[in-house]
């Protein structure tokens, strides 16, 4: 059998960033270190950080007065930084660059007199984070049809602003349909999808047109690696979203000669070996792994200067 090891894959800058804000605050500060929500969607590595000290937490109200609180990379809404300050949290932000350059625009528009138009997954952390920079001037649209049956107060003033993790195609594709229906909207001047979801999803689409199959390792709450198993599929593989090498039952290879195997940006390298490893003993022949060419994305988030 085959293995297809796509690249880029796995963590990226803001997530490195992340985890690296939650250890340096452990080192310097010592536990307990309060997180809000997971620090990426990621089990594997919310429990390592778990055992060294760190404690998830979803209201600033369960921490106690005075304590440590770590913002999550997907960002939260002013309300939630408000509560923390009235609990005289002390605040380390490990929200992504790039998600707190959408709060920025977000903001701006909403100054101006805008409506905004985020185009996102409702009930996901990082949408909840963006509809909250400007309440009351927001609307969230996930499908076409959304955008089909979309009311605004003014077609000449309105906005848009995207989820970082979206399918690049999918967001393309609501964008045109959001430009026919109202021809002035003002649209992002650069996709808000990042560098490392579009990268992750370019390798995949790669090893999809080779593969039968398509293991995906991340989280189920994990929008980047969930776009991922959609973009396999959309392409005629065969998809699976897996947390670990357990989660690979013996019967998914059955008539399989190639596998692709890529990994969400919030998924560790220790995990992609551990599928690989499975993979090699479940196949009678063994696994001969073929890997894209190295990606250096070239791109480092500072840490804050509290931490540096």
């Amino acid at each position: 059998m085959d293995v297809l090891l796509a690249s880029p894959r796995g963590f990226c800058a803001g997530v490195d960033r992340a985890i690296e804000i939650v250890e340096r605050a452990l080192d310097r500060f010592g536990a307990p270190v309060y997180v809000r929500h997971e620090i990426v969607h990621n089990r594997y590595v919310v429990e390592e950080l778990r055992e060294k000290g760190a404690v998830f937490i979803e209201d600033p109200a369960e921490v106690p007065e005075g304590s440590l609180l770590v913002f999550s990379a997907h960002g939260v809404s002013p309300a939630v930084r408000s509560a923390a300050e009235g609990r005289g949290l002390r605040v380390i932000d490990a929200t992504c660059p790039l998600v707190t350059k959408v709060h920025v625009e977000a903001q701006r528009m909403a100054r101006e007199g805008f409506e905004i138009v985020l185009v996102g997954h409702a009930g996901h952390v990082e949408v909840e984070g963006t509809l909250g920079q400007a309440p009351g001037r927001m609307h969230l649209v996930e499908t076409l049809a959304d955008v089909a049956a979309l009311e605004v107060s003014d077609p000449s003033r309105l906005g848009c602003v995207t989820q970082t993790t979206l399918s690049v195609d999918d967001t393309r594709d609501i964008l045109a349909a959001l430009k026919r229906r109202f021809p002035e909207v003002r649209l992002p001047r650069k996709d808000d999808i990042c560098y490392a979801t579009q990268n992750r999803q370019d390798a995949v689409k790669e090893i999809s047109e080779k593969a039968d199959l398509v293991v995906v390792v991340g989280a189920p709450e994990s929008s980047n690696s969930n776009r991922l198993v959609e973009v396999a599929k959309r392409l005629g593989a065969r998809a699976r979203l897996v947390q670990g090498a357990s989660d690979i039952e013996a019967s998914w290879l059955d008539g399989v000669g190639s596998v692709g195997v890529t990994a969400g940006a919030s998924a560790p390298e220790i995990l992609v070996d551990q599928v690989i490893e499975r993979l090699t003993t479940l196949s009678p022949n063994g696994a001969n792994v073929f890997r894209q060419p190295e990606v250096d994305e070239g791109v480092v988030f500072q840490l804050p200067s509290l931490l540096r």
